[in-house]
């Protein structure tokens, strides 16, 4: 069944793209200008602090508050939209991270920072939760996934494309920073100029920690180190690659080969999920981003090595936040599976606030290449005690039965979560409904042919 669903039908996805994209492109365009800027802010930031002679550790102290204030805004959002609507939220939430982003510049110290990147985390938790009701509100129920799909690819597309726009002017001075207030401020015109009417947001209770670690405790553990490897890379390389003695463009690629790696290693895995026992794989994967890791230790100064690396930390690390959410929904109910996304999230978060203290106090103290040393270390620890799990019960889910694996982020909110595994009921019903039709066809086929053995039966032996 599953080897069905995954069946290759590029022309229909082709179409149906499109035919997604014609009804939402406003909000595709806008999140696409949208995460140009953010994916420039967070790398833009990191190499204005080392140019400024901030040491790692306080820097880990600026980077963690963007997570705080994800996790705070996930919680504000569902409020903020019942009191005052959509397209208020949105505006709202888009206006503070435009005076924010301009601020970096104009107050050159890390507490300033530090209390920006928090707002900065808290308006885009909320931006977030409001594009993806809009998503799910416009999709109908045949392109739900392809609405997905092109969703994260613009995301992302838009985080790589922003790394390398830091290559346009000196990050010692303002016009980047202007680049990306300027961003973010007309990424919302197409968005809150479109015509379709803003959705009636729905909030599903979050699980508590207490019964996530019941249903999953490999789930819940992974996702908490998850956290502090996504802090470390998308806080702290920055911060890593401009210490290391990189140059503009070369930090810009380096920033580049992660989220590349994401985007393109995140359906390849999906696809292994949905065919092996998940447990196998989670271990093999955060296996292969430890070793590496490790590898990044040993290279030295080969800068094209280290980008390589790059790719393979964040082809691992990026799709195995989905890997252990489909491993922890395997154990829920469908109807508890939104509800478990939002306890992951928050597990997510503890583990991502975390990171850029951790780290960043190793660097400043033990030397850069704790940076990797964390990662490997973290993930490793993964891998043990999934083969520690893997003794205290048996998988004994039949790939039928399973859960299936929806494609998110470590950015998606509760939302965005219900969202993907609404389309995955949908594919899944496809299949089913497809399968139920061939049947149909093969029992009409059979009965033909029945019938005309038995006609040339009679017919032999009248002659």
């Amino acid at each position: 069944m599953v080897d069905k669903l995954y069946k290759s039908r590029p022309v229909y996805e082709i179409i149906a793209m499109f035919a997604v994209l014609k009804n939402t492109w406003a909000l595709m365009l806008g999140m696409l200008l949208l995460q140009l800027g953010n994916g420039l802010q967070g790398t833009l930031l990191g190499v204005r602090g080392a140019l400024e002679n901030i040491d790692s550790a306080t820097m880990g102290y600026v980077m963690s508050a963007y997570f705080i204030g994800f996790l705070g805004g996930s919680k504000a959002a569902p409020w903020m939209l019942k009191r005052v609507g959509h397209v208020r939220v949105f505006a709202a939430l888009g206006s503070l991270v435009s005076a924010a982003f301009i601020l970096y510049a104009a107050i050159v110290h890390p507490a300033a920072w530090l209390l920006l990147r928090l707002i900065v985390g808290f308006c885009f938790s909320g931006i977030y939760v409001v594009a993806e009701s809009w998503l799910n509100h416009s999709s109908a129920n045949e392109n739900r996934g392809q609405a997905l799909s092109l969703y994260l690819i613009v995301q992302m597309l838009g985080i790589v494309l922003g790394q390398l726009l830091l290559n346009l002017a000196d990050p010692g001075g303002y016009d980047l920073f202007v680049l990306i207030t300027v961003l973010v401020s007309v990424s919302f015109a197409p968005i809150l100029l479109s015509a379709s009417p803003a959705p009636v947001h729905e909030t599903t209770r979050a699980m508590s920690v207490r019964e996530l670690i019941k249903a999953s405790p490999l789930a819940c553990f992974g996702t908490l180190m998850l956290g502090g490897v996504f802090a470390t890379l998308f806080g702290m390389a920055p911060i890593y690659a401009t210490q290391s003695g990189f140059t503009i463009a070369q930090v810009s690629y380096f920033i580049s080969a992660i989220y590349l790696g994401g985007l393109l290693l995140q359906y390849p895995i999906g696809w292994l999920s949905d065919r092996y026992d998940r447990r196998f794989l989670i271990i093999g994967v955060a296996a292969i981003c430890s070793l590496a890791a490790t590898a990044g230790l040993l290279v030295g100064d080969s800068f094209y090595v280290l980008v390589f690396i790059a790719f393979v930390i964040g082809g691992t690390s990026n799709p195995l936040y989905s890997l252990l959410l489909a491993y922890a929904n395997d154990y829920m109910e469908p109807d508890q599976m939104a509800a478990a996304s939002g306890g992951l999230l928050f597990i997510n978060g503890l583990g991502a606030m975390s990171g850029p203290i951790i780290v960043g106090y190793a660097m400043a103290e033990l030397g850069n290449h704790w940076f990797f040393i964390t990662i490997a270390t973290l993930m490793a620890i993964t891998c043990i005690y999934g083969v520690y799990r893997m003794t205290q019960r048996a998988y004994d889910i039949a790939p039928e039965d399973a859960a299936p694996h929806v494609l998110v982020t470590s950015r998606s909110t509760p939302a965005g979560t219900e969202f993907a595994i609404e389309a995955a009921d949908e594919a899944q019903l496809d299949l089913l409904e497809e399968e139920d039709e061939a049947d149909e066809r093969d029992g009409y086929d059979a009965e033909v042919i029945n019938r005309l053995e038995s006609f040339n039966d009679s017919s032999d032996k009248n002659n």
